[in-house]
């Protein structure tokens, strides 16, 4: 062994991975002539290990291996568990194209779809009710009643019943004259159905005496139809037999001229405080009374 060859390469022709590449029956290559397996290599010259490079992973060791799969490629045996029978299959689906716009369509679509269905129920309810009031019409279609349009006259009868809440009228006919009293239909303009009035109240003890009922006591304008010639006139007022110290005014009212009865038509108004029930009321010709003086109707109002 020389100075310049101790046996052993120099640091830097020496490979300290060379064990990686060796090959098992010594450090790679053909055996030396010896014949003991050991490679026979020159002096100086660098081992050539590295031309039995392979990739990592790819060294058999004991047995014939299969190439590990590189990274990146996949494998052809491979299979996601999902498409295996009685896989995961509720692993949702990533939506495809157009930057995730379908889930928002289908978004867009239920909500309309949904508030189609809020308003074909609105609908339904709208027309159920409809239905339903026209049926009911229809129902009551049968049963007597008015019908639109219809009016209910008053009754002309001076002596029928009012019905209830309404106060009584009368006329001339509804009247029960004394002491001369009487009634005509010669002078016109007399607001009866037939025209009729009470004349000769000029006479003195001549009355004319109304009944009439009331739904409750107490006091009301006594409305009394008249005419004169053409000059004042007055009555004594008596309710339910008591006389009110007052004569119940007859002026000339309408201005007729004097001796003019047909111009003279009027009426005039006095309190009279009445019973439940059935009361009387009377208007005579006294003493001191200007009884020149037609009468045609009388009525009651609220006061």
């Amino acid at each position: 062994m020389t100075a310049g060859n101790n046996g052993a390469d120099t640091p830097e022709n020496d490979d300290p991975f060379a064990y990686l590449y060796r090959s098992e029956g010594g450090e790679g290559g053909a055996q030396g002539s010896a014949g003991d397996g050991a490679p026979t290599r020159q002096p100086g010259v660098p081992r050539t290990s590295y031309n039995q490079v392979r990739a990592v992973g790819q060294r058999q060791y004991g047995g014939q291996q299969a190439p590990q799969q590189a990274y990146g490629q996949q494998n052809a045996h491979y299979a996601a568990p999902e498409t295996l029978p009685g896989g995961d299959r509720t692993r949702p689906v990533p939506a495809q194209g157009h930057g995730g716009q379908e889930p928002r369509r289908n978004r867009n679509g239920l909500l309309i779809g949904a508030v189609a269905v809020v308003a074909v129920v609105c609908i339904g309810i709208g027309v159920a009710m409809l239905t339903n009031g026209k049926e009911t019409k229809d129902d009551n279609a049968g049963k007597p009643g008015p019908t639109a349009g219809e009016s209910v006259a008053p009754s002309d009868d001076p002596t029928a019943k009012p019905t209830p809440g309404a106060l009584p009228k009368g006329d001339a006919l509804s009247m029960r004259l004394e002491g001369g009293a009487s009634t005509a239909t010669d002078i016109p303009g007399a607001r009866t159905k037939t025209g009729a009035y009470v004349a000769g109240m000029n006479a003195p003890g001549a009355s004319a005496t109304w009944t009439l009922d009331v739904d409750k006591a107490g006091q009301y304008k006594l409305w009394v139809g008249y005419g004169v010639p053409g000059k004042d006139a007055n009555l004594t007022l008596s309710v339910n037999g008591k006389p009110d110290p007052r004569a119940i005014n007859m002026e000339n009212f309408a201005h007729a001229a004097e001796g003019a009865w047909d111009k003279g038509w009027t009426k005039t108004w006095s309190y009279v405080q009445l019973n439940k029930g059935t009361n009387t009321i009377s208007l005579a010709c006294g003493t001191g009374n200007q009884c020149d003086v037609n009468l045609d109707k009388v009525w009651l109002a609220d006061k």
